[in-house]
């Protein structure tokens, strides 16, 4: 874990998940809304996997990382929604009964630090609009980075790399992620073009 870096004890993140949940009807089932690594890796168990859009939101390099990923000699960048515009992602569909136990292994994963914020969205999928539950970057803490040039993205996510893999890695499998799903992402293949030139 980076020095300094605040996280979340067991009992906020059931907290955060409770508030979340107490927001939709108790009966229905629930989605989640994967953009990076829930797209390959949920960390839950769940009935159905559909491809969508969320709006409102938009995929970002904009979160620092000194561990994981990167180090603190070669920090990486890790991707979040921010505000603006839309993004392609995974939905998840969650049964009703089993949404609570089911939700929070990945509120934990991605809540533990306060770099995320839990939050519901609008998923524009094939069959319509759906409310979902997502993960958007908190823009009050320390390791927000807003609006870096893409080319200081890629020189960071071709060369960071720590004990979970290497950017380059993360990078590779949202972008095949998305293949699966019949979507892409400009930004993210721009930034894969930027990697691999001797430049970045």
């Amino acid at each position: 874990m980076a020095p300094g870096m605040r996280i979340r004890t067991d009992a906020e993140i059931e907290e955060c998940l409770a508030r979340m949940l107490a927001e939709h009807p108790p009966h229905e089932d629930v989605w989640l809304f994967g953009y990076g690594s829930l797209m390959w890796n949920p960390a839950m168990h769940f009935a159905e996997h559909t491809g969508g859009r969320v709006l409102g939101w938009h995929r970002s390099y904009c979160l620092w990382l000194e561990a994981g990923r990167g180090s603190p000699e070669h920090p990486g960048l890790m991707l979040a929604l921010d505000r603006g515009g839309a993004a392609a992602g995974a939905l998840f569909r969650v049964p009703a009964v089993q949404a609570r136990a089911e939700l929070l292994l990945p509120f934990r994963r991605e809540l533990f630090t306060y770099s995320y914020e839990a939050r519901w969205v609008s998923v524009v999928t094939q069959h319509g609009t759906t409310r979902a539950i997502t993960f958007v970057v908190n823009r009050d803490g320390p390791r927000y980075a807003r609006r870096l040039p893409l080319d200081q993205v890629a020189r960071h996510v071709a060369t960071a790399t720590g004990a979970l893999g290497s950017c380059m890695e993360y990078l590779t499998h949202t972008l095949n992620s998305l293949d699966a799903l019949g979507l892409d992402d400009r930004m993210l293949r721009r930034v894969l073009h930027l990697c691999s030139t001797p430049s970045a």
